[in-house]
């Protein structure tokens, strides 16, 4: 039972005002700042599969269906009428058309049998769908026409609890201070006396009762009830909806925006489950969503919303949301606008960035194959010294060794000189020259030459005849090394360019030197310039 200081009426009008807000700021800042995220979350993935639920309430209307036709092949006019109710209670909250169609079946075959118990119940629940879809002039005189003579306390119950909601939602819908105060006193008095016929502690009961204190403003005793009503029965889904959906009305209303959020969630997710599609609790999260200026949630749920109304067709529903849908598209416009132009800024920030990243990668790619061509130079410079030093290590060492020949030479013939004066033989001193082979000795330097040479370069011969055209290229005789052509490209390899220290060292006029060269250059693959730089390109060891 609910505690008394709930339920009495004091009689000390400021008294009972602070116990009521003692009692409010203990009970919700025991749930204040709980996080709604991971509900939230839940419903996000919830409302993913919510065809397969969908299906799930089409696959058991289905066999409620089959049912029906067994029992109209056997012509059983009563279970036909409670097999259509079961379908009108499957498709109240489902598929207007599909519970106006099962309940104008379920009312001709309640009256072919004339019974006043039946056809009331049916025109209950007519008054339900009929208020579900926003027909509420057809749902009043639906309502007032049944006699409650024939109806038992429970079914009083569901007739006055149904008139109290027609009149509660007819109020939300006007929406207007001169009518709405009315609609909302008839609403009570039809809810008191619902909870008159209702059998206490059943879920019907608790509904009633807790949607008689929403409607009188007692938020600290609606909260009890539905807390206790959450947590002490075993709620079918639809009623666990309700329940949580009005906890998230009073949160919403004591202004706890966050709880309502947490709350109308969970009741989302009840009705996507039940496929429940007469509901309010997505519209009310889009409404704090925006609230909470966040304009994608807040279109999401109020676009599911209408999908939702206009699936079952719930004619006030649609109307309602329709108030809010151009104020949330209006807000999220403008926020797609505002992130159009961000984004047309930051195209061009990065169009400009681009195009500077574009010409920085042009000058370090200029700056590479600078860097690239130096390294190369560099190279070559280096490779160039490397050879240079080799040949210089080379003849230096020949150098010497040439020099210390000549100087035994000359250390012999002086020797020799001085013997032939001492013993006067003036005869053998006049005929030496006789015996100088001036031409034997360039023979031998030349021949020492080549050898140093092609000890340098052994590949010299083969790849300066691959610079000439074929049946051109220069054939060494027997004995020889490298013949006189050969002999002045070698020069020219080891850097000596001047024709006349080439002439000088081969014993040569200029003349012929150059004339050797034009004899060559004319036997080559390629332009004078290119020829000498390819010579030069031939490779040491």
């Amino acid at each position: 039972m609910i505690n008394s200081h709930i339920l009495v009426n004091f009689g000390n009008h400021k008294l009972k005002t602070v116990i009521i807000l003692a009692f409010l700021a203990f009970r919700f800042s025991s749930s204040f700042g709980q996080d709604y995220r991971e509900v939230i979350e839940e419903l996000e993935k919830t409302l993913d599969n919510k065809d397969i639920y969908i299906e799930q309430k089409e696959t058991s209307i289905q066999k409620k269906k089959d049912t029906l036709h067994i029992f109209r092949a056997s012509n059983d006019l009563r279970e036909q009428i409670l097999v259509s109710l079961e379908l009108v209670y499957e498709y109240q909250s489902f598929v207007y058309d599909s519970a106006q169609y099962y309940i104008n079946e379920a009312k001709r075959l309640a009256y072919q049998i004339k019974d006043p118990s039946l056809i009331s119940q049916i025109k209950i629940r007519e008054g339900f769908v009929l208020i579900s879809s926003g027909l509420f002039k057809e749902a009043f005189d639906t309502l007032n026409s049944v006699n409650p003579v024939f109806l038992n306390d429970s079914l009083k119950s569901i007739l006055y609890s149904t008139l109290a909601r027609a009149y509660y939602d007819i109020a939300d819908y006007v929406h207007d201070p001169v009518y709405m105060p009315e609609y909302i006193s008839r609403g009570n008095t039809y809810i008191d006396r619902a909870l008159h016929f209702a059998k206490p502690n059943t879920n019907e009961f608790w509904a009633i009762k807790s949607l008689q204190r929403i409607k009188k403003s007692d938020w600290s005793g609606a909260k009890y009830i539905f807390e206790y009503w959450i947590n002490n029965y075993d709620l079918p889904r639809h009623h666990y909806a309700i329940a949580t959906s009005s906890l998230g009305y009073i949160f919403q209303m004591t202004g706890f925006p966050d709880q309502a959020i947490k709350y109308f969630a969970l009741a989302a997710i009840a009705d996507v489950k039940t496929a429940t599609m007469e509901t309010v609790a997505l519209r009310n999260l889009a409404n704090l969503f925006y609230a909470k200026d966040e304009e994608r949630r807040a279109y999401q749920y109020i676009i599911e919303a209408l999908n939702q109304a206009s699936f079952y067709n719930a004619r006030h529903r649609k109307l309602e949301i329709g108030q809010i849908l151009p104020i949330i598209e209006r807000d999220r416009m403008n926020t797609i606008r505002k992130q159009r132009d961000r984004i047309t800024i930051f195209s061009y920030f990065i169009s400009v960035l681009s195009v500077a990243l574009i010409i920085a990668l042009v000058v370090i790619l200029i700056s590479f194959r600078r860097l690239n061509i130096a390294r190369l130079t560099i190279r070559k410079s280096n490779e160039k010294l490397i050879e240079a030093n080799k040949i210089k290590d080379e003849y230096i060492a020949d150098f010497f060794n040439q020099n210390s020949a000549y100087i035994e030479k000359i250390e012999h013939l002086q020797k020799w000189f001085n013997r032939m004066v001492v013993t006067k033989q003036f005869e053998a001193l006049r005929k030496f020259p006789e015996h100088i082979n001036v031409q034997n000795e360039r023979d031998v330097l030349y021949e020492r030459f080549d050898m140093m040479f092609l000890k340098l370069f052994p590949n010299f011969v083969e790849e300066f005849n691959n610079l000439l055209v074929p049946g051109e290229q220069i054939q060494v005789k027997d004995g020889q090394l490298m013949n006189m052509d050969l002999r002045i490209y070698a020069l020219i390899r080891l850097g000596i360019n001047d024709n006349e220290k080439i002439a000088s060292f081969l014993n040569y006029s200029v003349n012929t030197v150059y004339t050797y060269k034009t004899k060559i250059k004319g036997k080559a693959g390629s332009s004078s310039d290119q020829f000498n730089q390819k010579v030069m390109e031939i490779k040491s060891i």
